[in-house]
């Protein structure tokens, strides 16, 4: 439920943090501010946030260095909030591991749609969820949302990690880009978003170290997980 989740706002404009907390509290959301980079990692470290929302340009460290730090010891889901709208700055972003970008000037019903469709990707299945799915030496647990490769664990994203579950579910067969924007974000993919392709690059990179071609790019139609696909647990 919204009411048990918790955020935390990292970015300097005081006025707009106290906006945002306002309207996330009559939500129904429990909600923190950090107004520079040392301060977001400082609160970050005792954990206990279910979202982080990021702005970019800041004092002491910008917000591309503090994902960046988040990055190297937790999965906490982030979403980019920035007035920097350039493709490059969306892409450095996404391969620093956010899970989703906005930019500014945006609509508070829009950033609340998106955090709630990152929250439904990131929320635990019940117990008798509790199952596997495998293929090609690749094993998902959908109740803790751990992945091993040959046995050996393998720390992804949650977004990357909802990618990897529809890729294997589908196992040999294309799941176009389409298919996953709906999955992921509950829309279909734009023409020019690079997002989607974004993670599919770093799943490979972390997932075809000895195995060739885990995941294949069907030029015009979108992905395939190559192996087949069976279900234990």
């Amino acid at each position: 439920m919204d009411a048990q989740r918790s955020l935390l706002l990292v970015d300097d404009d005081l006025e707009l943090c106290a906006l945002m907390s306002d309207f996330f509290t009559q939500q129904g959301y429990r909600t923190e501010a950090a107004h520079d980079g040392r301060d977001a990692l400082v609160r970050l470290a005792g954990g206990g946030y279910d979202l982080i929302i990021l702005d970019v340009m800041m004092p002491v460290l910008d917000g591309f260095e503090v994902l960046q730090q988040v990055r190297k010891r937790s999965t906490v889901p982030v979403i980019m909030l920035t007035a920097r709208t350039a493709g490059a700055d969306r892409v450095n972003g996404l391969n620093s591991g956010a899970d989703d970008y906005l930019p500014k000037p945006f609509e508070p019903d829009e950033l609340l749609a998106r955090i709630r469709a990152v929250l439904r990707r990131t929320r635990k299945p019940d117990v008798d969820e509790n199952r596997l799915l495998e293929s090609g030496g690749v094993q998902l647990n959908l109740h803790t949302r751990e992945v091993w490769l040959n046995r050996v664990p393998v720390n992804i994203t949650t977004i990357e990690f909802d990618i990897l579950e529809c890729l294997i579910r589908s196992a040999g067969r294309v799941v176009s880009r389409d298919a996953l924007a709906a999955v992921l974000y509950q829309r279909e993919a734009t023409p020019y978003e690079r997002a989607i392709d974004v993670h599919i690059s770093h799943l490979r990179r972390k997932l075809e170290h000895g195995n060739t071609g885990v995941i294949h790019t069907m030029r015009g139609a979108g992905y395939v997980f190559a192996q087949r696909f069976r279900r234990g647990g």
